[in-house]
């Protein structure tokens, strides 16, 4: 009997296996549910068809930033892919009314809420929750918010009069995502976590997300939402442009700037950021003033006809003629993904104002 032969026998884990015959592994590496708006799935994976997949994803940025709204992007899609899957909703907010549910066509009969007043009571009921579940039990777990969740003693000081700081919350922060993450990857369930963020306090200060190392390292997609206002010459506000900086990604590229477009009249452009990424790389031409073709910018043939940069951003046919005919969607992947991609230079001059 070889040596691997003798290990694999004699390992107490019962889930030890070569690593390409593991189902943990593999599926870890290949599962992704997409969701409907292609950059968003580049955020995800640096792929335009990949998507969401098992394990921790952040989503942290300041007050109003869409930051709820996402998550339950993520987790509609993943019902929308597994019609048995079920939301597992941890609130502490209490921001998100049933017609938000309703935007993102989330049947809340599928949706458990659990309210969360501490950092405590949200560890002992998720690690139970966990270890019910087997491996291929479709849920989704989403906690809204884990940047404004108080500790146990936090709250015991308030309620005595005491003052003292509080010195147990990162620990008990850090031991919850101590004991989530493996549970998550091994039993294939997404997690998203919804955090703000804070200024460091440097020459150069940057947004950051709070709560302590514990999340940041557990996670493997940390998402800094910024916005910039979207509104034309001599019109209102329309909307705001959502600037997605990938601090940390096990899949794409870390430091890239992803645009999505939310407008009031309309909600998310669905292919937003696509339209940004095809000008700066040569996919996307202006023949004149306003009006916007596809190209194929390795030959230089023009493929679609003229729109407007709107009707761009909304157009199934555009997009799937740019599929068809040209390799932009591999060249997206080769932009953004970890080992080849140049995205932190596309969108230099596009800085979140927040």
């Amino acid at each position: 009997m070889s040596a691997l032969e003798k290990l694999k026998k004699n390992s107490t884990i019962k889930e030890s296996s070569i690593i390409t015959k593991s189902e943990i592994y593999n599926d870890a590496e290949t599962d992704f549910v997409p969701t409907d708006d292609p950059m968003i799935n580049v955020a995800l994976s640096a792929d335009v068809d990949g998507g969401l997949s098992a394990g921790h994803t952040m989503l942290a940025g300041p007050s109003k930033h869409f930051k709820s709204m996402f998550g339950l992007l993520l987790a509609g899609a993943y019902l929308k892919e597994h019609k048995d899957a079920t939301l597992l909703f941890y609130d502490n907010e209490f921001g998100t009314p049933d017609a938000y549910f309703k935007f993102f066509n989330i049947d809340t009969e599928r949706v458990i809420h659990t309210p969360i007043t501490n950092v405590e009571e949200l560890k002992h009921d998720i690690i139970n929750q966990l270890n019910i579940l087997e491996k291929g039990d479709k849920v989704i777990i989403l906690i809204d918010s884990i940047g404004n969740i108080a500790s146990k003693k936090e709250i015991d000081d308030a309620l005595s009069g005491s003052d003292k700081a509080d010195m147990t919350r990162a620990k008990q922060m850090k031991g919850l995502w101590r004991m989530v993450t493996p549970l998550l990857k091994m039993k294939n369930i997404p997690l998203i976590s919804i955090n703000h963020t804070y200024q460091t306090i440097e020459m150069f200060s940057k947004a950051v997300p709070s709560g302590g190392t514990g999340g940041i390292y557990s996670a493997q997609n940390i998402w800094i939402i910024g916005r910039q206002q979207n509104k034309k010459a001599g019109q209102n506000l329309r909307g705001y442009n959502f600037i997605i900086r990938l601090e940390k990604s096990r899949w794409s590229r870390e430091g890239s700037k992803i645009p999505i477009t939310v407008l009031f009249d309309g909600g998310i452009q669905k292919y937003s950021g696509l339209f940004e990424v095809g000008k700066e790389t040569g996919y996307i031409n202006m023949p004149s003033r306003g009006w916007y073709e596809g190209v194929d910018a390795t030959t230089g043939e023009v493929v679609t006809e003229k729109h407007r940069e709107d009707d761009i951003n909304e157009s199934k046919e555009f997009w799937d003629t740019m599929w068809e005919k040209t390799d932009f969607k591999e060249h997206i992947k080769k932009i953004y993904s970890f080992e080849t991609g140049t995205a932190e230079t596309l969108f230099e001059g596009m800085e979140p104002d927040a």
